[in-house]
This record gives structure tokens, sequence and C-alpha cells, in this order.
């Protein structure tokens, strides 16, 4: 009976499992649980509610169940570091410390400098080109767990590495995760395609949509938390002035 229903699991979230075509790519059951919950995950950031975190948790697990069968080892192996900095921004936007509140009590948005954005280029391309080795030799390193050579491994160490970025920035409330979301949603747009996957490339392209959303709407946020930031330091002159 155990077994029987496994199976029936398994069956279900089985990229074969498929529901329909959408423009002659075939959309699996687990393709559209993807779909759903990553878009509610997104949109949940943009409007900087920490349930988003929570629809993180089953969005990673979704995911490597995903790309573990479409051989993209890369981003399949980011969804266990994924679910870590989940777990670690839940934390960081919940317990700030008393100078990184906003007027909420909660972690306020702060951006990088030029040099810290040189930075974060620079930290990207090295794991690409570190990353993207491991992974055109994986096969051969550990042929019981990785059957197959892996799908354009510098590009899908590149997306990996970016998506990396983006969540710790992310998680620290940097307005500057959203240019790392950016680019790594157009770059999933083209590797999910060349790989034969019909709606998820559009939830990538909705992805895209929702990041300008998402930086809009934090600048919004940090413009006015400097400006409070602003009038409580002339209120706090003022009123040492009038004391002294």
């Amino acid at each position: 009976m155990i077994e029987e229903y496994l199976q029936i699991i398994q069956n279900w979230f089985s990229i074969d499992n498929v529901l329909f075509e959408f423009l002659g790519q075939k959309v699996s059951c687990l393709e559209c649980l993807c779909t759903l919950t990553g878009l509610l995950c997104v949109f949940l950031a943009v409007k900087g509610k920490v349930a988003n975190f929570w629809v993180g948790y089953i969005y990673n697990i979704l995911l490597f169940l995903m790309f573990y069968q479409l051989r993209l080892y890369s981003s399949m192996l980011l969804q266990p570091i994924s679910l870590g900095i989940n777990f670690f921004g839940h934390y960081r936007w919940t317990h700030p410390k008393d100078y990184e509140k906003d007027h909420k009590s909660q972690l306020k948005v702060t951006v990088f400098n030029n040099g810290e954005r040189a930075v974060v280029v620079a930290v990207i391309l090295i794991f690409m080109f570190v990353w993207g080795y491991v992974l055109s030799r994986v096969d051969m390193w550990f042929p019981s767990l990785f059957t197959y050579k892996a799908s354009q491994p510098y590009f899908d160490a590149f997306i990996l590495g970016t998506i990396l970025m983006a969540q710790y920035l992310s998680a620290q409330k940097k307005l500057d995760c959203w240019g790392c979301w950016m680019v790594a949603n157009v770059s999933n747009i083209i590797l999910l395609r060349r790989n034969g996957l019909g709606i998820m490339p559009l939830v990538y392209a909705a992805y895209v949509i929702l990041a300008i959303g998402g930086f809009l709407t934090w600048l919004k946020m940090y413009r006015k938390q400097h400006y409070l930031e602003m009038r409580k330091r002339v209120e706090e002159k003022w009123a040492k002035e009038k004391i002294d």
C-alpha cells in the first residue's frame, strides 16, 4: 500500500506527467506548481511581506525535483543552498538590529555604492568559471549520481551565481538585489526555452516585470526611510538647540 502511494506521488511530480501543451511545449503538473508558488513568492517579496519566505520553502523543494529531472544540476543544487538563504533572510527581516530598523521596526532597505557593486559582479563571474568547470565534469566524477552530461554548464553556473547573489542581497534587503534578479530571470528564460519548457520561461518573463515593480517599490521605501531619518535628525538638532 505504501509503495503504491509513493508511486502515485512520484508519477504526480514527474515532468512526464503532462497536463497540456503550450506553444508546442509539453507542460507538466510539476511545472504548473512551480509556476504558481514562484509567482506568489516573488509577489510577496515585492510587497515586502515576510510570508514570501514561507512560500519560498515550498518553491525550493518543487524546483529541486524539476531541475533534477531536466539534468540542470547547477540549478538543482541551488535549491538546498537557496533554502538555507531563505532561513537566513527570514531571520534577518524579522530580527533586525536597532540601527537597521525602519519606521515599522522591520529591516530597512539599504543601497550599495559603486565599489560594492563592482565586487558583486566580480564574485558572480569568478563563481561562473569555477562552478562551470565543476559542472562540465560532474558526470565523470560522480557517474552514479549524474548519469548524463550537464546541460550548458557555464551558462547554468552564471545563472546560479547571479541567483545566489540576488537571494543574499534580498535577505539583507539591499535595493541592488532587483538588478541581480532581472539579469538572472532574463538568463533563465533563455536557458529554459533551450531545454524544452513551455510555461516556466513565461513565468520568468513575469518575474522580470515583478522585479521592476520590486525595484520601484523598494526604492520608494528607501526614500521614505531616508526622509524620516533626516527629519528625525533635524528634530533632534532643534531640540538640542532649544535646551542649549
